[in-house]
């Protein structure tokens, strides 16, 4: 080692995580490349603890379902953004993605229309997408 010499670390910096509005706007694309239909975003900030934002999708078929929640995954990973939980992704019929800040739902229409998660959450203000 040479004097004089600045000593580097070896330690790597902490990457700044991306803002929750921008995350959410990259799964809303991943969502669009995979034609995704009747997107919705939920804002949830005035009414849940549990999440700021939930995305709502719907594949045409399981295959589609699955394509959409994988296509979200890979798009988010190659950001450095990776989900704290994924359910579903097998069936295909429901997949959930949990970024924390925001989920990702994306549903088989029969399995949306039962559930209606945009009803049960019908005071947040809601936006197509």
């Amino acid at each position: 080692m040479r004097s004089g010499a600045p000593i580097r670390s070896r330690r790597r910096r902490p990457r700044r995580r991306a803002e929750t509005g921008v995350t959410l706007e990259w799964a809303v694309a991943a969502c669009d490349e995979r034609k995704s239909v009747d997107g919705v975003v939920i804002d949830l900030r005035r009414l849940s603890d549990a999440t700021d934002f939930f995305l709502v999708v719907s594949g045409t078929s399981d295959t589609h379902v699955r394509a959409i929640a994988e296509h979200v995954l890979e798009e988010l990973k190659a950001r450095d953004v990776r989900p704290h939980h994924v359910e579903g992704l097998a069936a295909g019929r429901w997949v959930l993605l949990d970024f924390v800040d925001f989920v990702v739902h994306v549903f088989h229409p029969a399995l949306r229309s039962f559930y209606q998660l945009e009803g049960l959450w019908g005071d947040a203000p809601q936006r197509a997408v």
